[in-house]
């Protein structure tokens, strides 16, 4: 059967061709279409039946997934740790992994129907297939079908938002079975009784935390020496002893050296200042950070540069070397989160259409959805004084708070850091309950150029968790009240 020829509309139709449906890709396409421009979504994610499947890692084996098994797991560890304080008790309760992953499916399946639904309500033509682009500004997509007919589009701006996928080590290939990624470990059909982890960041920290909840014996191997190097010190300190306490094994400094999976166990070697370690585990999940999805795109043939780690580079404003190609999100260098991606793809629409919109990377907030949550904007004590920036701090713990007290939510406190000189607000950490809500306060703080004293008369309801932000910029001038 002949391939279909491009239809005449392809080599003009569209103003822009955005490469990816992820948080990056399927908001800079919407936001493309809001503002006039026609636009054509291109994704090569489908599910089991072939059908496309939106939303890219976020939304299918990460973000969303992964914090539908944390609340889950969360819900049952209560159970067990916190509603018996409460004058509740529960007798027989058990887990049911299976119930728990097709509630996970079904929340999944839903955004991303949500998903296509805003590509269509939006008119943003979405095409299933893999995009290359050509030395002469074209876009081939092949077929997500293998006898679908290849399509070249010929679109005045490209958005290329391709996303990332697991990084690999070669001392533990994974198998898909014993040995697993990131994605594998968010689909195990029951409870490892011994799971090891390599990488204890954030990733490592929250799958530990879902199946640890649930029962298994969690071992995390993580080859620095420091604890959450990028988090504020004494975030970190505290997070690492509260965590051991839960029953996280974190093991810093331990580099693994390679690892044999059998058909019941797998055995991790590892090695640290001592020696030599061995350890037999179920499962092992590698969860040493992510790489972009660069290969494969013909970045080469257009002519597109890249760094040293294999990033897309971009300028302040996510263009590329090349005229009229832009990049977002984990495909460039950055904070890889799904909200940092799909801010990159509103400013790149707005530029395309004209607009002067920016991100500034400084005020992107971070989350490590554990329990308790950490969560941080801006820079630590470490990073200042390395900068040669005199500040202050104050802090607040939440065992101080009435409202952290009437919950039984009282590990981790706020802190919020000032500069010495005009006070504005150059960082504000949490560890605690909800603190991926409450350091969206502090975005919108940071984002005003507020001071420490701005934060500190700002009204705040009581009895609220929040009020520890309140007293913790009263405390960078020793005046809370409180404490």
């Amino acid at each position: 059967m002949a391939a279909r020829k491009d239809s005449p509309d392809d080599a003009a139709a569209f103003d822009v061709a955005v490469v990816g449906a992820g948080p990056g890709g399927y908001v800079a396409a919407i936001r493309c279409a809001q503002l006039g421009l026609r636009t054509v979504c291109i994704d090569k994610w489908t599910d089991a039946r072939g059908r496309p499947a939106l939303g890219g890692t976020c939304l299918n084996v990460g973000c969303i997934p992964s914090k539908a098994l944390l609340d889950s797991s969360h819900h049952f560890h209560n159970l067990a740790h916190l509603l018996p304080t409460h004058g509740i008790s529960v007798e027989g309760a058990r887990v049911d992994v299976a119930a728990m992953q097709a509630r996970k499916n079904r929340v999944v399946g839903s955004l991303g129907r949500g998903v296509a639904g805003l590509l269509k309500k939006n008119r943003v033509e979405l095409v299933t297939g893999t995009a290359r682009l050509t030395g002469n500004g074209a876009v081939e997509v092949a077929g997500a079908a293998p006898r679908a007919a290849p399509r070249t589009l010929r679109p005045r701006h490209v958005i290329l938002a391709a996303g990332s996928v697991p990084s690999t080590i070669a001392a533990a290939p994974t198998d898909g079975e014993r040995i697993v990624d990131s994605a594998g470990a968010l689909a195990f059909e029951e409870t490892p009784a011994r799971l090891a982890i390599i990488g204890a960041g954030v990733i490592g920290l929250e799958l530990g935390s879902v199946w640890n909840r649930l029962g298994s014996e969690v071992v995390l191997l993580e080859a620095l020496e420091d604890f959450l190097p990028t988090a504020d010190r004494e975030v970190a300190k505290q997070a690492l002893r509260i965590f051991r306490r839960q029953g996280l094994d974190i093991r810093l400094g331990q580099r693994v050296i390679g690892c044999e999976a059998g058909d019941e166990a797998v055995s991790v070697h590892f090695e640290d200042a001592k020696g030599a370690h061995r350890i037999e585990v179920d499962r092992l999940v590698v969860a040493v950070g992510r790489r972009p999805v660069t290969e494969g795109l013909g970045l080469e043939e257009a002519g597109i540069e890249r760094d040293e780690r294999g990033f897309v580079r971009v300028d302040e404003f996510g263009r590329t070397n090349r005229e009229n190609v832009w990049a977002v999100g984990d495909c460039t260098a950055g904070p890889m989160l799904a909200h940092r991606a799909s801010e990159d793809g509103v400013a790149v629409a707005e530029r395309i259409a004209g607009g002067k919109s920016r991100v500034d990377h400084r005020t992107v907030p971070w989350v490590i959805y554990t329990h308790p949550e950490i969560a941080w904007v801006g820079r630590t004590g470490a990073e200042l004084d390395e900068a040669g920036i005199a500040w202050r701090a104050g802090k607040f713990p939440f065992a101080a708070s009435g409202r952290a007290l009437a919950a039984g939510e009282t590990e981790g406190f706020v802190k919020v850091v000032s500069d010495e000189e005009t006070d504005e607000i150059l960082g504000v950490h949490i560890f605690g309950a909800q603190a991926s809500e409450l350091v969206s306060e502090a975005v919108t703080a940071m984002e005003l150029q507020a001071s420490a004293e701005d934060l500190a008369r700002t009204i705040h309801a009581h009895p609220t968790l929040a009020e520890g932000l309140h007293e913790a910029a009263l405390a960078v001038d020793e005046l809370a009240i409180h404490l």
